[in-house]
């Protein structure tokens, strides 16, 4: 069983109100680059992420979300100074906050700040060829030139809305010399 792996690097969702305090009422966002899940595209719009120690410029991925969410890796937020949990992308719940700044406005967020559990994104078809289900937890071997790697806890994301492929985030990539196509799971 293999997949592509894709890094996910620091990235921002915004609710509607959020955008428009950030850019100004009824502001769209600009689609610069439609990415592999369908309907997800990074944009040309950027924010200004502020913790404690310091601040991060991200870029901004649409569509709009229910929910304002930062994915960092790890390094990214000991840079300016928060300590996020490791959770699954949307579960906002118990994650600490932090300012966004955009050119028409700033909003302080109370929670979203996380660093993305690894994940596998499956169309159910592709879920049933492989034998895996939603929330199943596999190992993914990586890597390749002496650099091999072995990531446990991947969970799998089932739905038909999603293509598959693996996201890790950038610590995650440069520890397995990624990108790597092809990486093996394991259940």
């Amino acid at each position: 069983m293999k997949i592509m792996v894709e890094t996910s690097a620091r990235h921002v969702h915004v609710t509607k109100s959020t955008l428009a305090t950030l850019f100004g009422e009824g502001y769209q966002l600009t689609n610069k680059k439609d990415l592999s899940q369908p309907g997800q595209f990074a944009c040309f719009e950027k924010v200004t992420v502020v913790g404690p120690k310091g601040e991060l410029v991200c870029s901004i991925l649409g569509p709009e979300r229910p929910d304002d969410q930062v994915e960092l890796s790890f390094s990214d937020a000991r840079k300016i100074g928060i300590n996020p949990p490791v959770k699954e992308s949307g579960d906002v719940k118990g994650t600490p906050g932090c300012k966004l700044i955009g050119p028409k406005g700033e909003v302080e967020i109370e929670c979203g700040v996380m660093v993305a559990k690894r994940h596998i994104h499956l169309d159910p078809k592709t879920a049933e060829e492989f034998g895996l289900k939603d929330k199943q937890v596999v190992s993914v071997k990586t890597g390749k030139d002496g650099r091999e790697l072995i990531f446990g806890d991947v969970v799998v994301r089932v739905s038909p809305r999603f293509a598959p492929a693996m996201h890790i985030d950038t610590d995650e990539s440069n520890a397995a010399c990624a990108p790597v196509e092809g990486a093996i799971l394991s259940n």
